[in-house]
């Protein structure tokens, strides 16, 4: 299995595209103007502390106040949690203290952003500080080694734990070993430890001197970023179609990972890259609710503001045998389905899949084994619980930044977001009863409706035997006018 990760730069926008066997899997998106803020540290001031939430709002200089919670904030006996990591060793978390013994109003303190601002909420904060490399995550508050869980062989665990033990015997701090780290070298990890003492003095130095609200702190771009994190022995080349970048990229390789330097080049195609690739197809398809699978059944995909479902359908799966064989097969392709969806559009927090209904027990078991196999690629936590007794299989993925379509995408100013109209048939009625309320309350001789050229056709022709019986019970002429710059729900009742 080979990837290829594709980066498209223009003016104003950075996209980082990650090709599995020639399928988009994820969509990494920067625009100049609004570059996401998540694992910056900042010099903030504490607004105000809400005791009923154990919570305060800080002020770290974005246009909306900040979040930290009473759990996020440092205590010595707590260690650093991590999304790639499990902890293996130091004391489990104290009881929560109430916030008001933690922070007062106007107290300056840094803090680091764990998610970006989403829709009306600001961003999470934790004063927990942590500084990523390539195969390390710096936790200067804390003396915990731990090793990524998706390092799996015991023997290669204990020696990079050993190694990064003993390289940061004077260091104080405690050090996650990242995934990347499999089969390094202990010259490798040295280098990056020596580099994230170096960005930490850096840090330190800066939120003496700092003034509230500013930047201590800035993770990389994206392009440096996507070669740091996703980076790997699989990856077949890294190809960016900007000369400058591109030499960005080969000098930070070369930097922290020469054995992959060599796999970054420069792409001069006359074809954009992303069409090369049916990158530009995908992420048309991937703002769709409907996804189809080659059996012939679909997905229905809905995001709303507290979750997100996914429907599964046979479609024009008939299967060769039995239902319930049909029934299996279309959801295992689905379980597949479903975790790359969850990937390519960024889809976090509560999930909720409905399969089509399978009476054998190890069907479940098969279709949910699956879909764990199939999580395992992703790089944000994920948890899947068992079907529940609705047959229902419910998850959480980590959510850090907006969804594909909210990053995309805004909310439909014809329907406001709904995703629905009112018909022609259901304005018409309520036209007619604003003209009965503006008639009982303003004095006028006619009135004048603009609407719609949809609305308005249907008042004239179907419904004008009624128009006929309004004039005549309210003693008042009525004049139909059509705008084609109306919205189908849209109409003003003009008194003449």
């Amino acid at each position: 299995m080979t990837e290829d990760i594709l980066v498209n730069v223009t003016p104003r926008e950075t996209r980082v595209a990650v090709v599995e066997n020639g399928m988009l899997q994820e969509l990494h998106i920067e625009r100049g103007w609004r570059r996401g803020v998540v694992g910056n540290i900042y010099k903030g001031k504490v607004q105000r502390i809400m005791p009923g939430m154990q919570a305060a709002f800080v002020d770290i200089g974005l246009p909306r106040a900040a979040f930290l919670h009473a759990n996020d904030i440092f205590r010595n006996s707590t260690p650093l949690p991590t999304d790639e990591a499990v902890i293996e060793e130091g004391n489990p978390p104290p009881q929560v203290r109430p916030i008001s013994e933690l922070l007062r109003d106007g107290q300056d303190i840094v803090v680091q952003v764990l998610k970006d601002p989403i829709g009306s909420k600001g961003a999470r904060l934790t004063t927990q500080l942590s500084v990523p490399s390539r195969y390390l995550v710096m936790l200067p508050q804390s003396k915990v080694i731990g090793v990524s869980s998706r390092i799996e062989a015991d023997e290669e665990r204990a020696r990079l734990k050993s190694l990064v033990q003993e390289l940061s015997l004077t260091g104080g701090s405690g050090f996650i070993v990242r995934t990347n780290a499999e089969s390094q070298p202990a010259e490798a990890l040295a280098e990056d430890l020596a580099y994230l003492s170096r960005v930490w003095g850096l840090i330190e130095d800066r939120a003496r001197t700092a003034p509230v609200g500013a930047c201590i702190y800035e993770d990389l771009i994206l392009p440096l970023r996507a070669v740091r994190d996703l980076m790997r022995s699989n990856v077949e080349r890294v190809r960016v179609d900007s000369r400058e970048t591109c030499d960005r990229l080969r000098e930070f390789a070369a930097q922290y990972m020469p054995q992959l330097a060599e796999k970054v080049e420069h792409y001069t195609g006359a074809r954009p890259i992303f069409d090369l690739y049916g990158v530009e197809d995908e992420i048309q398809r991937a703002l769709q609710k409907e996804v189809p699978l080659k059996s012939g059944g679909y997905l229905v995909i809905d995001q709303t503001e507290a979750m997100t479902t996914v429907d599964v359908n046979t479609g024009s799966f008939l299967g060769q045998r039995t239902l319930e064989e049909t029934v299996f097969r279309t959801n295992l392709e689905a379980a597949q389905s479903v975790a790359r969806q969850l990937r390519l559009r960024n889809l976090g927090g509560i999930i909720i899949i409905d399969f089509i209904d399978m009476h054998d027990p190890e069907h479940r078991r098969q279709v949910l084994r699956t879909l764990e196999r199939s999580l395992v690629k992703d790089h944000a936590k994920t948890t899947v619980y068992d079907f529940s007794p609705l047959g229902l299989v419910e998850m959480t993925r980590k959510r850090t930044v907006e969804s594909l379509e909210r990053q995309l995408c805004e909310p439909c100013i014809t329907c406001n977001g709904r995703g629905t109209l009112k018909t022609s048939e259901t304005i018409t009625y309520e036209i007619f009863r604003e003209i009965t309320r503006a008639v009982r309350q303003f004095d006028a001789n006619q009135l004048l409706v603009i609407a719609s050229t949809l609305v308005v056709n249907r008042i004239t022709d179907e419904e004008s035997a009624a128009v006929a019986e309004l004039e005549e019970f309210l003693g008042k002429t009525i004049r139909f006018q059509a705008d084609e710059h109306y919205s189908q729900e849209q109409y003003d009742v003009v008194l003449l």
